[in-house]
């Protein structure tokens, strides 16, 4: 996998690194066009950003874990990064997930915009049965081994305490009219209070762009030459901007490379 990395301080190395993975027929460089590293820059935050051109091709050949984890993660890793967060939008938030969910423990936290969460039939399924929190996963044999059916059983893990504890840190964002936002409003309900962001609008560059800036101020990066600094102070520090409106979220008791974006 091609890399390009962009430090927060020139000539410097921090322990911190977010990993950017595109959407599907996306490229990495978008990332810094729309915003993503100068919001980081701008919050003053020690995290070096690394985008990655994590192509569709790997998810039409099943090897994004295998290459993600091996070119990708280890290698930083072995630069000296202490803290990992894998940061995706639509199938590349698809891709975080499946990434921890094969490698389990690689990385210490995920950031999902808009993610592609697997098939509506199923999400659909977990719904009738009430949500994850009613939902059984089916045992025995199952018709077919995509991966979704391991996903959301993943993601139950995150409504027992002591389990979800184990667990990589996981925001979820994403608008309120995005086509995958049935099976979003899911996820969201075995998630913690305050790591779920919602956003007028459906699945685009505008949306993700003010999810990401509202989801860097809570994030628990440190900050530039000091200790780290509560979402208050990042939030104060910087002047007013025009907003699209976010809400926050209460929730209700094809094929990954089949998507576009």
């Amino acid at each position: 996998m091609i890399t390009h990395l962009k430090s927060a301080k020139d000539n410097e190395r921090s322990d911190t690194l977010l990993v950017f993975l595109p959407g599907a027929y996306l490229k990495p460089d978008e990332f810094e066009r729309e915003g993503f590293i100068s919001a980081v820059r701008e919050r003053h935050l020690a995290a070096d950003s690394l985008l990655v051109d994590a192509d569709v091709s790997y998810y039409y050949d099943q090897t994004l874990s295998e290459r993600l984890h091996a070119d990708v993660i280890q290698p930083q890793r072995a630069k000296g990064y202490k803290s990992i967060w894998l940061v995706g939008i639509s199938i590349g938030g698809f891709g975080a997930l499946i990434h921890e969910l094969s490698r389990p423990g690689s990385v210490d936290g995920i950031v999902a915009l808009a993610p592609y969460l697997g098939r509506r039939v199923l999400g659909a399924e977990i719904h009738k049965a009430g949500g994850l929190r009613a939902w059984q996963a089916p045992t025995g044999p199952q018709p077919d081994e995509e991966v979704d059916r391991k996903l959301w059983p993943w993601f139950q893990q995150y409504l027992q305490p002591q389990q979800g504890q184990k667990l990589p840190q996981l925001y979820l964002g994403f608008g309120l009219s995005d086509r995958f936002a049935s099976n979003h409003k899911l996820l969201a309900d075995a998630l913690p209070e305050g790591r779920v962001f919602t956003t007028e609008g459906g699945h685009d560059w505008p949306q993700w762009r003010q999810l990401w800036r509202n989801m860097l101020d809570v994030l628990p990066v440190p900050s530039l030459g000091r200790s780290p600094r509560t979402a208050r102070a990042r939030a104060s520090s910087r002047p007013a901007r025009p907003t699209m409106p976010m809400r926050p979220y209460r929730s209700s008791s094809a094929k990954p490379w089949a998507i576009a974006a």
